[in-house]
């Protein structure tokens, strides 16, 4: 689907922030972007059909009261169902930021099925450490992967901030289906090994 100029719906309410900066963002590379209430999609003032992409921006939303992204997650999942059900199935895009990543595994979305069916099979937990993990890491993109918002990245250094970014499954086979479908999109990796670094390589802590 190729529009010329993509509405985007940005989500803020309940404790999501940077739904400013993402507006700018989404706005700078030439989209129409518009800061939408959560609330105003699921009591039915606006409608997600109406808009191209929707963003889920970062922040601590509901406080992360029982879990980074959980209540947000259940908030959408239940209110949004059909809506969100639709708007993936016609091949629209979704991203979600931080907090928002969060906020999609657990409502289901991801990693996701054909069918849409806002299972929830994986989630984000506790970090090994047993502590906030505030510093730098290396990323890898996977280059094979259908993704659209990392097409062209190889690697790139980033600082990470969270108490829950252990991602876990409820089946370990999962992984491999995921990996062969191309829905692992990006990993930790050694910033002094070599490109492509090993797909399944255990790193140490910390790296």
């Amino acid at each position: 689907m190729m529009v010329k100029t993509p509405k985007v719906a940005v989500l803020y309410g309940f404790g999501i922030n940077c739904d400013h900066e993402t507006k700018a963002v989404f706005d700078m590379a030439g989209a129409d972007a518009e800061r939408i209430h959560v609330n105003e999609l699921v009591n039915g003032d606006k409608d997600l059909a109406d808009y191209h992409i929707m963003a889920v921006p970062g922040g601590f939303s509901f406080g992360d009261h029982l879990g980074s992204g959980r209540l947000m997650g259940n908030r959408l999942r239940y209110g949004l169902r059909k809506m969100m059900r639709n708007f993936v199935k016609e091949g629209k895009l979704v991203i979600g930021i931080c907090n928002g990543f969060q906020v999609l595994v657990k409502m289901g979305l991801l990693p996701g099925d054909e069918e849409v069916g806002m299972e929830q099979t994986a989630s984000l937990t506790l970090n090994n450490s047993g502590q906030y993990e505030d510093r730098w890491v290396t990323l890898e993109f996977n280059p094979d992967t259908p993704c659209v918002w990392t097409k062209g990245l190889t690697r790139v250094r980033v600082p990470v901030r969270h108490g829950e970014g252990k991602f876990v499954t409820i089946d370990d086979t999962n992984l491999d289906r995921w990996d062969e479908n191309g829905q692992l999109v990006v990993r930790y990796v050694d910033p002094n090994s070599e490109y492509p670094a090993a797909a399944d390589e255990l790193l140490p802590y910390p790296v």
